[in-house]
């Protein structure tokens, strides 16, 4: 039998849907996402609506993957979860994943990053998976070291606060064990 990607007993991940658009408008607009990404504007429904319908959900076209978590009970979207600037060439890309405030603490992130390590080196091949965390987020840095990820660099005054200081981010790798 084949093996099944993406899916545990709790929640499953899949591609965007034009039916995602009002979770996604949230997500993208919510200003405590906004330190760790380069996002520095709200994203309109139409721009969200265009990049809905001209992704083609596929790493090798798009140079990212982003996908939904979905909890199986209910249905229910809860947050997502992407690999960003994918390069081939090196097999690697970058992890980033958002939960929604009520579905944190709950396990559901660490099974959607084991999924998509599973996936990402498993199905995709790929030579390892990075993420860029605030030094200060010890609940990111617990979930990507307990799903396997080593801390392996420090990127000074990385980040640009709310305080108008610099924050540091730890860079962190995981390199697929079967390569």
């Amino acid at each position: 039998m084949k093996k099944s990607y993406l899916v545990d007993d709790r929640i499953f991940l899949r591609a965007i849907e034009p039916e995602d658009l009002d979770i996604i408008y949230e997500m993208e607009n919510n200003p405590s996402f906004w330190s760790i990404t380069n996002l520095t504007v709200p994203y309109s429904r139409y721009v969200i609506k265009e990049y809905i319908a001209n992704t083609q959900s596929d790493m090798f076209a798009d140079k990212q993957l982003r996908l939904m978590i979905v909890c199986k009970e209910g249905n229910k979207v809860i947050g997502t979860i992407d690999i960003t600037d994918y390069v081939p060439l090196h097999g690697r890309g970058g992890v980033g994943i958002a939960i929604l405030e009520e579905f944190r603490n709950q396990g559901l992130a660490f099974d959607a990053m084991n999924l998509l390590c599973e996936y990402a080196f498993n199905f995709l091949h790929m030579k390892q998976l990075y993420a860029h965390i605030p030094s200060e987020n010890e609940a990111s840095l617990n979930l990507f070291t307990s799903c396997g990820f080593v801390r392996s660099g420090l990127l000074k005054e990385w980040l640009h606060t709310d305080d108008n200081t610099y924050a540091d981010v730890v860079l962190m790798q995981y390199i697929n064990p079967n390569s």
